[in-house]
């Protein structure tokens, strides 16, 4: 289970170094001794801690922040991974510790584009991605109970609707995946994968009445082998084409 205790441990240690602060004002520590202060100890008015602020890089800017809110562990923690000024990462506890999400402006672009969603166990349960960085999530991957990944659904167009769907295997291989081409919000094309994670079968809904009509066989090195067609729709292949 994760959790923050160091840094919590590390708080009092540096409070017994000298007397306490006057209730409602700054702690400031210099960590490394090297003569700059790096952290500031926020403490509300009847002593709890409200936050500490860290400069890890000694450039002068906090690039990290530790919110307590008046509790015994942080709540909240606060990153600028990139050192620009801005923070670009956001972690969110349970009361007992855990985490529980981080949201990431991975590209530093000033949104955040990606959410990651923890049991409190501290295993990966369910990402969430905004591939476009319009502000809506357009990517949605879960997890198994081992933290690997099951299931995927992508808005590939951004138009609001899942139009892709992927299934895996406990050890992350791709074994079938099904996309909706034209909008209607139903897979017509199908595809299914050996083993080894390389295409096996394609299948196509060519007339988009729920029905397959064409099928394409892939030889493990992912030739195509063979090709059948229901040209008549009855669900019935009456053309076989061998490559």
């Amino acid at each position: 289970m994760l959790r923050i205790g160091i840094l919590f441990m590390f708080l009092f240690m540096c409070v017994g170094l000298g007397a306490p602060p006057v209730n409602g004002e700054v702690l400031q520590v210099d960590s490394n001794f090297d003569g700059e202060m790096d952290q500031w100890h926020h403490r509300s008015d009847d002593g709890k801690i409200i936050k500490i602020e860290f400069d890890k890089n000694g450039d002068g800017k906090i690039d990290q922040t530790d919110i307590y809110e008046k509790n015994k562990v942080p709540v909240r923690v606060e990153w600028d991974r990139n050192f620009d000024g801005d923070m670009d990462q956001f972690q969110f506890y349970r009361a007992d510790g855990s985490l529980e999400r981080i949201e990431k402006d991975s590209k530093f672009s000033g949104k955040v584009d990606r959410k990651e969603n923890h049991n409190p166990s501290g295993l990966l349960e369910s990402i969430e991605i905004d591939r476009n960085r319009d502000g809506k999530m357009d990517g949605w991957q879960t997890f198994n109970d081992q933290g690997k990944l099951a299931r995927a659904r992508y808005d590939t167009n951004h138009n609001g609707k899942v139009d892709r769907w992927e299934v895996f295997t406990s050890e992350e291989v791709p074994t079938e995946a099904r996309f909706d081409t034209n909008g209607d919000s139903k897979p017509d094309q199908f595809q299914y994968f050996y083993p080894s994670g390389k295409l096996k079968k394609v299948e196509f809904d060519t007339n988009l009445n729920g029905q397959v009509d064409r099928w394409e066989f892939y030889n493990k090195e992912e030739h195509l082998e063979r090709v059948e067609l229901d040209r008549n729709h009855d669900g019935k292949p009456d053309v076989v084409k061998q490559k």
